[in-house]
């Protein structure tokens, strides 16, 4: 893999991949581009989520994680008749209640992920159906991602008239009732949609800015370390590459603990099922369900207990504070990780992990590595801890929410070979068509 400096980061909102009708001219191009204002600041904003089987969960989990890291009031709502649903990729996430506990409520903003069925159960959804046609009535904002647009808004009449994007496949379908745009996120008047997975993030933080204002939306762009060339390859920093092995289908063990960073777990995950890999989530809690950092609920397959009795091809521990500290606490997943190293067999790390796991119990010693910037001046070595994502042989490590899918797309490309990735890396939206 060649290595290539990144580019250094700047605000996402200056990414020429978004338009938005902003109070700024934002480039040449964008000259016909006129003015919304922010929303008038309050508290709080109340934000609905609906959530389905089937849904894509990182586009639910990351438009959850990043608006409540803004402050707002989300609340998950299954409209399923029970609050578990099986997101896409048998990703088990647990809603905060019922679309029917919703019927009276008013929002701030709706915003609608993608995945199949998820879309469709969400367009079939005759409470979800009323709540939007009220919120686009009463001139309140709502937002679609993926195929959402054009299945569940488009059908519902609520793009006519407007700027819309939508995932590839269905931009046929977008056109019959919006003018389609393919941009990564477009926004009109008070309406904002997105194409995929891979641009759920910045969908996320034009939320925030639509809801919150411009300084806000910085405020939260900052900590998520987003890389500014969206659309581009990813880039790694390998050093001393080594061969990653398996038999059949690497089977991955991703263990999720209480505070555990729910976008780092879910982007993890849902790729590298996404790539066929075999991945066991596996809860530190004595349950099977965790509460996450920003209080998603998610269902592990199994317990810990149970995890350890067998042998992975990697170990690939998400970051948030609480949770590293739970793995850090976990004297049967540290010794697990040490084993993993003695055989010279991958193991990793994100954010908050490389720093309170592996660097305390000698899983780094020798190695190069990466965490939170917040957290590299734990590092031994920090000679390359700029960098978004480090191989060092055996090891892999990476910096936070907004660096989650180049860790996830560099182990399927050390599984799977680059092309592979690139390939993912294209379905996902992450990188140009």
């Amino acid at each position: 893999m060649a290595l290539r400096h990144l580019l250094p980061h700047f605000p996402l909102l200056h990414s020429s991949h978004y338009i938005k009708l902003a109070p700024r001219i934002r480039s040449p191009s964008l000259k016909k581009c006129f003015s919304i204002s922010a929303m008038a600041s309050s508290p709080v904003r109340k934000v609905l989520v609906p959530i389905a089987n089937g849904t894509e969960p990182m586009e639910a989990v990351i438009t959850i994680d990043v608006l409540r890291r803004a402050g707002a009031d989300v609340t998950v709502a299954s409209v399923e008749k029970q609050l578990r649903v099986d997101a896409c990729h048998d990703v088990k996430i647990v809603a905060d209640g019922l679309i029917t506990d919703c019927a009276e409520s008013v929002f701030d903003l709706i915003s609608l992920p993608g995945g199949l069925p998820g879309a469709t159960t969400l367009k079939d959804c005759k409470v979800l159906e009323s709540l939007v046609k009220k919120q686009a009535a009463d001139g309140r904002p709502y937002a679609a991602i993926c195929a959402a647009p054009a299945v569940a808004l488009g059908s519902w009449g609520l793009l006519k008239g407007l700027k819309a994007t939508c995932y590839p496949s269905f931009m046929e379908q977008l056109r019959s009732s919006a003018t389609a745009v393919e941009l990564r996120v477009q926004q009109d008047g008070k309406v904002v949609t997105s194409r995929g997975p891979g641009t759920a993030m910045e969908y996320s933080i034009a939320l925030v800015e639509l809801l919150y204002g411009k300084e806000k939306a910085d405020e939260v762009y900052g900590p998520l370390v987003m890389r500014s060339n969206h659309g581009d390859e990813y880039t790694i920093l390998e050093l001393n590459p080594m061969e990653w092995t398996f038999n059949n289908c690497p089977k991955i063990l991703v263990p999720i603990a209480n505070g555990t960073e729910e976008m780092e777990a879910i982007m993890i995950i849902d790729v590298l099922r996404w790539a066929n890999a075999n991945v066991v989530v596996a809860s530190v809690e004595d349950k099977l369900e965790i509460v996450a950092s920003r209080k998603v609920k998610l269902v592990a397959d199994i317990l810990l207990d149970e995890a350890v009795e067998l042998s992975y091809d990697l170990i690939v521990l998400p970051g948030g504070l609480g949770g590293a500290q739970k793995f850090a606490e976990s004297e049967k997943l540290v010794n697990l990780l040490k084993k993993q190293r003695e055989s010279n067999r991958p193991y990793g790390a994100i954010c908050a992990s490389p720093a309170l796991v592996l660097e305390p119990n000698g899983l780094l010693k020798g190695k190069k590595a990466t965490a939170f910037p917040a957290m590299c001046n734990k590092l031994s070595d920090q000679s390359e801890v700029e960098n978004r994502v480090v191989v060092d042989g055996n090891l892999i490590t990476s910096r936070g929410p907004g660096t989650s899918l180049e860790f996830s797309l560099a182990i399927v490309e050390k599984f799977f070979g680059r092309n592979k990735a690139l390939d993912l890396a294209r379905t996902l939206l992450f990188t140009h068509p």
